[in-house]
């Protein structure tokens, strides 16, 4: 996919390029709208399915001249042999908005084809969006345009290189440590809120916090220096504050992180106990949903818990070791509940039941553990490791462990609904299920004698990071790798309609909090003025 000089005559002369553009935005809007469809399936099959214009095949996914009408296949190379007889230039594909060129035959690339495609999706995903948490529509997408001041501050910057990839010195086994201080650097959420200024160390008022490590991380991390960087200032903060984890003693590299992220929410701006809207909450945090059924009566009694990881059981009852994605089917797979376990809060009785947990909210960023540490039990004398390897996905759709594909479950499996293909189709648009891998942390060794490092994605690049050393790797060696936590982002993000972020809302409230006692001290000012004439007059 490059440059086309076909594509660049055709926007030289405007009435064949808004013509190119107008039809352009049709097909893609066509396409972002069926996907964006959550109507019942009866109504949805009532709505025209389009075949090949030459095989009269249903197309899923099809290509369309954006020149007449026509719509073909791409695998039988109907679209293709339509542009070559009718002497079209060139053919969309719906799905992906890319742009092919009969002459150049290949894919090719525009930046405003691109941007014009963006936009077009955006505003259907922004008016046809049903999940959202309030009944007002999306809050409409406004691109940044620098006003006269940032453009001159921008136009005085200095420019610094964004590598992103540097080493941790080992301050005495401490790999534990660096490695999820790896999997922040990369974390892309987190990246942008600490690079965007939203915590400055020099305005901070706390003292030992760990929002400002954070802060100071991320600006040695990418500044130009990349020799290998020692983060004893990081490393003093959290023995201060977490004496759990203090001291020269191997860690877990997932207590940490648990620890890690209830310090970063501690001394967040804004940071609250209750519907928390600090950068921690807004990355991990999602809701489980936890269902149990009587099997008497039929009752079912939820209960949803807040969550910020999955971890996931490598060992069955039985003593089964899961692989692949079985964990997090394991994980989501109805449970039976004894009598003796359960009591039913309708039949008042005790009763069997069956328990089952699901996603109700899917966070922006995904943590999962796999349990590798067997500790010490009344059945155990002593502790092991399970080393038996994991497979796990580079991409992944959550939908079939979600609350709202469970709950809309029927005959034909995890959803009833079907697409164009026989598949199954889920409720909303893919976007809301989609996650790409970013960073992998891997143990190796015994849990006496183990050792920490971890794989992370820059761009479209892999890394392999051991402390202080950093290799370029590829994804396979990291699929491949003996996973301890994954981390997965969300291929589209979506957001919250018309809410102020947290870091404004504490800034507003310091700034009425910094008027008040501005106005108390003059109106103190004024009285010790007051009395001082008052103290005049009467010596008169």
């Amino acid at each position: 996919m490059g440059g086309c000089s076909h594509l660049a005559a055709v926007f030289a002369d405007a009435p064949p390029r808004e013509s190119l553009l107008s039809k352009y935005k049709t097909v893609v809007g066509w396409y972002a709208r069926r996907i964006q469809d959550t109507s019942p399936p009866a109504k949805r099959r009532k709505v025209s399915i389009p075949i090949c214009d030459t095989c009269d095949l249903t197309l899923s996914r099809p290509f369309v001249c954006l020149s007449c009408h026509f719509a073909g296949c791409w695998s039988d190379g109907h679209i293709a042999s339509h542009l070559k007889e009718a002497g079209h230039l060139f053919c969309v594909d719906t799905r992906s908005g890319w742009v092919f060129c009969a002459d150049c035959d290949d894919f090719v690339y525009h930046p405003v084809i691109d941007e014009l495609y963006i936009s077009t999706v955006v505003l259907i995903e922004e008016q046809q969006t049903h999940f959202q948490v309030a009944k007002r529509a999306r809050e409409p997408y406004q691109p940044w345009t620098p006003n006269g001041e940032e453009s001159a501050a921008l136009r005085n910057a200095t420019v610094l290189p964004c590598q992103g990839r540097r080493g941790l010195l080992n301050l005495g086994q401490t790999c534990f440590f660096n490695v999820i201080l790896q999997s922040f650097i990369h974390n892309p959420l987190l990246r942008n809120y600490f690079l965007s200024d939203r915590h400055n160390t020099r305005l901070c008022k706390h003292t030992d916090c760990t929002c400002c490590e954070m802060d100071n991380l991320f600006s040695e991390v990418y500044s130009p220096d990349q020799t290998p960087f020692g983060p004893t200032s990081f490393l003093a903060t959290t023995w201060k504050v977490s004496a759990e984890v203090s001291g020269y003693a191997q860690q877990d590299a997932h207590e940490f992180f648990i620890t890690a992220l209830n310090q970063i929410h501690g001394t967040c701006r804004g940071s609250t106990n209750i519907s928390c809207n600090c950068i921690i909450h807004q990355t991990f945090a999602g809701q489980l949903q936890s269902d149990v059924t009587c099997e008497r009566c039929g009752n079912t009694t939820s209960t949803v818990d807040p969550m910020l990881d999955i971890s996931l059981e490598l060992k069955g009852k039985s003593g089964e070791v899961g692989v692949g994605e079985n964990t997090l089917a394991a994980y989501t797979k109805p449970e039976k509940l004894g009598a003796k376990e359960y009591s039913c809060s309708k039949c008042t009785k005790a009763h069997e039941a069956v328990k089952r947990l699901s996603i109700l909210k899917l966070p922006p960023v995904l943590s999962f553990q796999f349990k590798r540490f067997e500790h010490k039990t009344v059945s155990k004398a002593v502790p092991q490791k399970i080393d038996t390897p994991v497979r796990f996905p580079a991409s992944i759709n959550m939908a079939p462990y979600t609350t709202l594909v469970m709950n809309s479950s029927g005959k034909d499996g995890p959803c009833s609904t079907l697409d164009d293909e026989g598949g199954l189709r889920y409720p909303g648009p893919e976007a809301m299920y989609e996650y790409d891998l970013f960073a992998v942390i891997n143990h190796e060794g015994q849990m006496d004698n183990g050792h920490y490092t971890n794989f992370a994605r820059l761009q479209d690049e892999w890394y392999r990071f051991d402390d202080d050393k950093v290799a370029l790797s590829n994804l396979g060696a990291c699929l491949s790798s003996n996973a301890y936590m994954c981390f997965y982002v969300k291929r589209h993000l979506d957001y919250k309609p018309y809410m102020k972020p947290t870091y404004r809302l504490a800034r507003d409230k310091d700034i009425v909090r910094e008027q008040e006692q501005e106005k108390l001290k003059e109106m103190a000012r004024m009285k010790e003025v007051d009395d001082a004439l008052m103290a005049t007059i009467a010596g008169d």
